[in-house]
């Protein structure tokens, strides 16, 4: 008798342990869901912020106060976003403008653009708001000159124009200019440029040369754009190139990749004060140090 209920009370001890131990278990489970749910939910709410806002600043990490700095770079650094191929992140300027679609039109107060752009363009950027982009691989017909490019846009436009009239190729927009010589604080001209028609696709032709037309594709690259309305002058040009040169230089995470470029996409009919372009130049992030 004596052996069983020792026995039975052993058995009775090692219920109660192991009912403790399970009871700790899931004591010990909720008590971290919590915290694990809450660190999710900090962690993902600059993420929503940064995507609702399309900032790249990296001091919006930070606690907004004067005597606690911000997070270190150095010790959690993040690499700033790069949009998509298509699409765009509104990093400055107009904040809150935005772009409508009328039919297959492009429409911002005034401005309209009623061409067709490439397959795969992003939204046009809004007169007063500056995104970065990210453009695909698209094939162009290039007329190239070293003239003021203001003369250059009028002696290239014709030879481009019966260069896809010819081979059935529609018109698409924008037009673009390609700048090459242009630094900041330069008050002389543009060294050359290189306009160019753009293919809606990249099957529509065979790329090569035709006389003084050069068909190629581009790479795809990444941009800081600043979105406008009015005169399409070199001297127009160069005011926004200096705004973006100086957007890159209070963003130390961003670099010049490339020779700025204005995209134009109105032709005559559209009033002068109503036309929209955007003046854009390539970037690339830098490395993380």
């Amino acid at each position: 008798m004596k052996t069983q209920r020792n026995n039975r009370y052993i058995s009775n001890v090692a219920r109660a342990v192991a009912w403790r131990s399970r009871a700790a278990w899931l004591v010990i489970a909720c008590a971290g869901i919590a915290p694990i749910a809450a660190c999710s939910k900090q962690a993902a709410a600059p993420a929503s912020a940064e995507r609702l806002n399309g900032s790249t600043d990296q001091s919006a990490m930070g606690t907004g106060t004067d005597d606690v700095p911000t997070v270190s770079k150095s010790l959690n650094p993040k690499p700033p976003s790069v949009p998509l191929s298509g699409e765009s992140i509104r990093v400055g300027g107009d904040l809150t403008a935005a772009v409508s679609r009328r039919g297959e039109d492009y429409v911002f107060e005034r401005c309209a653009i009623t061409t067709p752009l490439p397959a795969g363009y992003p939204v046009p950027t809004p007169p007063g708001a500056i995104d970065i982009k990210s453009y695909p691989v698209v094939r162009r017909a290039e007329a190239s000159g070293s003239m003021n490019p203001d003369l250059g846009m009028n002696f290239a436009f014709f030879p481009l124009f019966q260069h896809i009239k010819k081979r059935e190729i529609a018109m698409t927009s924008p037009v673009e200019m390609d700048y090459n010589g242009i630094e900041p604080g330069d008050t002389d001209g543009v060294d050359s440029w290189t306009m160019s028609f753009l293919y809606r696709t990249t099957d529509l032709g065979p790329a090569g040369q035709y006389g003084d037309i050069v068909v190629q594709d581009t790479a795809p690259m990444t941009v800081i754009s600043i979105g406008g309305r009015g005169s399409y002058a070199i001297s127009t040009v160069k005011k926004r190139i200096a705004e973006l040169y100086s957007w890159i230089d209070t963003h130390p995470e961003w670099e010049r990749a490339g020779e700025p470029r204005g995209l134009f996409y109105n032709g005559p009919e559209q009033r002068s004060k109503d036309k929209w372009y955007e003046v854009q130049v390539p970037i690339k992030t830098k490395p993380i140090q």
